[in-house]
């Protein structure tokens, strides 16, 4: 970059600096995440206070800085002045931005991830007062979006230990399917149900501690250290005697890890998972309790592939359950 240069981005978290600063931090399509001084921003008569507020995008002229960068000129190209109407709207606005400012890179282009937020922000501001399609669908729709431009996108047609598909069955009442972080999205029950079985089978009754002794035998060459490996203590200690020389190799048994199942889904759940795939919302978004869940499971998935948890559901957990009469 060179002393100064042009950009236009959207103010996704702003912060009071010095007496009458701001430090705003910005996604740019040109270069990714900025953080710039916005100066005299939190006076009165200021050109840069609106300018510099929650979701405003600018077309802006910016000066480098040791440390931070300054914004030098500002002209408004949008404003999202909508979200602030409702507290639903806006609380979903901040989850969106706090999962970009998650993923966000600077000094590179990011004009995928800066048109995906202002799509999903257009979507949340023209909702109507009637809530249809629902402000968790939205939120979750543009969750999943988010997940998959990041390449963390969950598995949600095929079960992740046998790689079948997975069709919801709306026939029975009580069909589920499981959903696991670590396994990297949805599983059949039968499935992990029986590979729950050969697990506890392999370590031994949880009671008694007791498994066959093929399984105990292999759990003891599972675990062991090998005589060859440059960190026992014979190899320390002196070279093998002629009896171990011809233990050059050692069999390894892997068993596959167990996952651990996060939820259980019923069958709209699942399809509502399916459907998020698309670029389009579905058009079946009745409010009931189905897209809290989604939306639940999505947030911890998002915040085991980020490291670090998502702030702003709180907000969205004590909107709605302050609203729980229209819980969507």
């Amino acid at each position: 970059m060179s002393k100064t240069y042009k950009a236009t981005g959207i103010n996704l978290r702003t912060q009071v600096f010095g007496e009458s600063d701001k430090i705003v931090t910005i996604l740019t399509k040109e270069y990714g995440l900025i953080r710039a001084i916005a100066p005299g921003a939190r006076k009165h008569n200021s050109s840069l206070g609106g300018r510099s507020a929650m979701f405003v995008v600018n077309d802006l002229l910016i000066a480098k800085g040791r440390s931070l960068d300054k914004i030098t000129q500002a002209q408004t190209v949008k404003s999202y002045s909508g979200l602030a109407k409702d507290l639903g709207r806006l609380a979903a606005s901040q989850y969106l931005a706090e999962v970009v400012l998650c993923q966000g890179l600077s000094e590179q282009p990011q004009e995928e991830l800066y048109e995906l937020i202002n799509e999903h922000l257009r979507r949340l501001e023209v909702l109507s007062s009637q809530k249809t399609p629902s402000v968790m669908a939205l939120l979750a729709h543009g969750l999943f979006q988010l997940l998959a431009l990041a390449g963390f996108t969950p598995e949600v047609h095929m079960c992740c230990l046998t790689q079948r598909p997975l069709i919801p069955d709306f026939t029975d009442p009580n069909w589920q399917v499981g959903f696991s972080i670590n396994a990297g999205g949805i599983v059949c029950l039968t499935a992990w149900e029986r590979l729950r079985k050969e697990d506890t089978g392999t370590r031994g009754h949880p009671d008694t501690g007791k498994g066959n002794e093929e399984d105990t035998g292999n759990m003891n060459k599972r675990f062991s250290a090998s005589p060859r490996h440059p960190l026992s203590a014979s190899s320390q200690t002196a070279s093998p005697s002629p009896s171990t020389r011809n233990l050059d190799y050692e069999t390894i048994f892997h068993r596959q890890e167990m996952p651990a199942l996060s939820k259980r889904l019923n069958a709209r759940e699942l399809t509502i998972l399916q459907h998020l795939s698309q670029s389009e919302i579905m058009q079946d978004t009745t409010q009931d309790c189905s897209w809290l869940s989604v939306e639940q499971v999505l947030r911890q998935y998002a915040q085991y592939h980020f490291g670090r948890p998502i702030r702003s559901a709180a907000l969205i957990d004590s909107y709605f359950a302050a609203n729980h009469d229209a819980s969507l």
